[in-house]
């Protein structure tokens, strides 16, 4: 069996980088209707806080608007928002969860 052969050149293997993913703010919305215990119980049940570190959240949600809960690739962050709004829509809460790109 024949092989052919190629002179004169030479294949370099090239490494693709891998970059990271994009991460992504789960944040939560303030209204005037969602109990401050709720939004404290949902930091802790999503997002794995202590209840110091939820109520520090809940504070900064109440007095400026919005709150960062975590930040996750875009895929975690999209669960998280769903469970949330979930969560509150099965406790007749209009707590709001969105992401944004980090």
């Amino acid at each position: 069996m024949a092989t052919k052969s190629q002179e004169g050149s030479l294949l370099e293997a090239q490494r693709a980088k891998a970059t990271p993913p994009k991460m992504y703010k789960v944040l939560l919305l303030n209204d005037d209707y969602t109990p401050m215990e709720f939004v404290i119980a949902v930091l802790q049940r999503f997002f794995a806080m202590d209840t110091e570190q939820a109520t520090r959240i809940m504070l900064k949600v109440h007095n400026e608007g919005r709150g960062v809960c975590g930040v996750f690739p875009r895929d975690i962050a999209a669960t998280k928002v769903e469970q949330v709004s979930a969560f509150a829509r099965q406790h007749q809460h209009p707590l709001a969860c969105v992401m944004e790109e980090n």
